[in-house]
């Protein structure tokens, strides 16, 4: 179902783009999944003494005392990524689906310059701030399943399922989390105009925010980009 009287034409595509310095391409799927997970576990542990035996005031109590153990990073999965090449894809005709489906096995390996798999950023159309979306992860788990083959055994459509954990720089950790420090997650068609219009009452004041975040290019926000947002004095 298309809400708000949309078409097919203009519903938004979950894309999946490899961050700097990956040299992969962005992957728009043709198919939007019908549904997707985000899991997040908080750890919280047990306050036994060192003995590992409960003290006379644990005895007490009906459930153990409980210490905050952190974080786990959060998990984003989309159980069935559908993809057919039976029917030419925006005009063009591809003869093996696997040529659609290696764009994700591509992220799954180590690439020259950096040894390790590409982190990628995960969108999906406007969503507030603090949602699901953009998700910053590495891909920890892909499987990949064929369904329809031609006469020859090449296969024409799959369904993908795969799994991205969360990829926090320390730094970034930290803004989310400091109480003291004010941040902005960009979105698409943001810029630090509107930005600064947004948390200052002032576009005028991008520079502040320009500044703060050692910005080269002011007028190139990657989405998914978190930037402090300094008080204003």
């Amino acid at each position: 179902m298309v809400l708000g009287g949309a078409t097919s034409q203009s519903v938004a595509k979950l894309e999946i783009t490899p961050q700097s310095p990956s040299a992969l391409k962005p992957i728009k799927v043709s198919f939007n999944p019908n549904s997707y997970s985000i899991t997040k576990t908080v750890i919280w542990n047990t306050a036994n003494n060192s003995t590992g035996e409960k003290t006379e005031s644990e005895e007490l109590l009906n459930a153990p005392t409980l210490r905050f153990g952190g974080g786990a990073s959060r998990e984003l999965t989309f159980s069935e990524l559908f993809f057919d090449v039976t029917e030419p894809i925006n005009g063009v005709k591809i003869d093996d689906v696997r040529k659609k489906t290696n764009e994700l096995v591509a992220l799954t390996r180590i690439e020259r310059a950096t040894k390790k798999p590409p982190v990628c950023l995960v969108t999906w159309g406007n969503a507030p701030s603090g949602s699901d979306f953009p998700f910053k992860g590495v891909v920890t788990s892909l499987t990949q399943t064929f369904t329809l083959f031609k006469r020859d055994g090449t296969p024409v459509r799959a369904k993908l399922s795969v799994t991205f954990r969360e990829y926090l720089k320390p730094l970034d950790d930290q803004r989310q989390t400091d109480p003291e420090l004010t941040t902005h997650i960009v979105k698409r068609g943001d810029t630090l105009s509107s930005i600064a219009a947004q948390l200052y009452g002032d576009p005028k004041r991008w520079r502040i925010i320009a500044e703060a975040n050692h910005l080269d290019d002011p007028r190139h926000l990657d989405i998914g980009t978190l930037l402090s947002i300094p008080e204003l004095i």
